[in-house]
């Protein structure tokens, strides 16, 4: 179940591009395993507050978009925390199945370089 969630920081506390958008990679609570990076306006900063489910601001749609409505595989915040220029989020999340669009639990599921052997 969700919870609503307090935080000391507001939203004119951060630091946000031209679009008035932070970065927030959500990280799964339990293993730590990185699932996916989003983006939070101000209004899905307060909706998640509100809600405690982690709810993003989709670039591609330009709404408000909650992890897992439609799919069920909801993102249930448990922390979240800012880094030190105040531009970034992390989200540490419970996370209901996957958090991947693709069905894969995280999105970085693909290695992208390998290590060459030295001579």
């Amino acid at each position: 179940m969700a919870n609503k969630l307090k935080s000391e920081f507001t939203w004119a506390d951060m630091k946000t591009d031209a679009n008035g958008l932070v970065p927030c990679i959500a990280q799964d609570v339990e293993n730590n395993e990185v699932l996916m990076l989003a983006y939070v306006n101000e209004e899905a900063f307060k909706k998640t507050l509100e809600t405690g489910l982690m709810t993003y601001y989709s670039r591609s749609r330009k709404e408000l978009w909650t992890k897992g409505l439609t799919s069920g595989h909801l993102q249930y915040v448990q922390s979240i925390e800012i880094d030190c220029d105040n531009d970034t989020l992390l989200a540490k999340v419970k996370q209901v199945g996957a958090a991947c669009h693709t069905g894969n639990r995280s999105c970085f599921y693909r290695n992208l370089t390998t290590k060459e052997e030295e001579e």
